[in-house]
């Protein structure tokens, strides 16, 4: 299948991934529609509504789930989805997961439906989390506070994932494939932490804290005993080191290596922290 004259539906568009997706189908002439609860038309996984809408006339999509992958109900909401989408003649989808959690594993094979082109993308911790993220308050203000103690983490660029993502969504070779997505080494929080110090010339020092503590001061912030709950759950699994491992799959999808976090700080610095 090709997908040169159908519009591409890009869920999440507006986030770390789907934002950069959608610059570079964009750049290379492709029509682009943003999925998200401000796009035109708008798209909210929760109301079923406005699924047909977004996806009239297009050929391929980029899955993003809100809230979480890794939520009980996604698989059954994006296997509802990639049935609708197959139907109306969007066969081409690309889903993004994380990796080294089974929780995400039924998402996953959620979007396998008969008819698909399916592809997922496991993913590691984003350099971005700490330029755009849930990170970014603690780089600007000197300290990052996170429950990751010493362990080693992959961390990926998302403007890798952006690339194999539209490589996937536009190219050939990709379907029914599982890409595996990491950095070019691993490092723990306190090494990426020095990193971005080194590259903003500012102090940026990781302080760890237990899975606990974490959700005490997250509860502070006011968020809600639930998403507490959730985060503090979600960090605890997926920071025991079991993605201490690295892989080729950006090379494999892109035939290049990855980008590397000093590459990544030293452009953030520049121009967002």
């Amino acid at each position: 299948m090709t997908t040169t004259e159908n519009t591409t539906l890009v869920l999440g568009g507006t986030g770390k991934t789907g934002r950069r997706i959608a610059e570079r189908l964009t750049a290379a002439g492709r029509p682009v529609r943003i999925g998200s609860r401000t796009g035109e038309p708008p798209f909210d996984w929760e109301d079923r509504t406005t699924w047909a809408p977004a996806l009239r006339g297009t050929g391929a999509a980029y899955l993003a789930y809100y809230p979480d992958i890794a939520d009980p109900g996604a698989a059954a909401t994006l296997r509802d989805f990639a049935e609708q989408a197959v139907r109306g003649g969007t066969r081409r989808l690309v889903l993004l997961s994380a990796r080294g959690m089974d929780a995400t594993l039924p998402a996953e094979r959620a979007v396998a439906v008969d008819g698909a082109e399916w592809t997922v993308l496991r993913a590691s911790w984003f350099f971005q989390n700490f330029s755009e993220g849930i990170l970014r308050d603690g780089v600007l203000g000197g300290e990052i506070v996170f429950p990751a103690g010493d362990v080693e983490e992959p961390f990926i660029d998302a403007d890798d994932i952006a690339d194999v993502a539209v490589a996937a969504l536009t190219g050939d070779g990709h379907a029914g494939r599982i890409h595996d997505l990491t950095g070019p080494r691993l490092l723990t929080f306190a090494e990426a932490a020095g990193e971005i110090a080194r590259a903003s010339g500012r102090e940026v020092r990781y302080t760890p804290v237990s899975v606990e503590e974490y959700g005490t001061m997250l509860s502070g912030y006011g968020l809600s005993d639930d998403l507490v709950a959730f985060l503090a759950e979600l960090f605890g699994a997926l920071l025991d080191g079991r993605n201490a491992q690295l892989t080729d799959g950006v090379q494999r999808a892109l035939g290049r290596p990855p980008r590397d976090i000093a590459d990544f700080a030293r452009e953030a610095a520049a121009i967002s922290l």
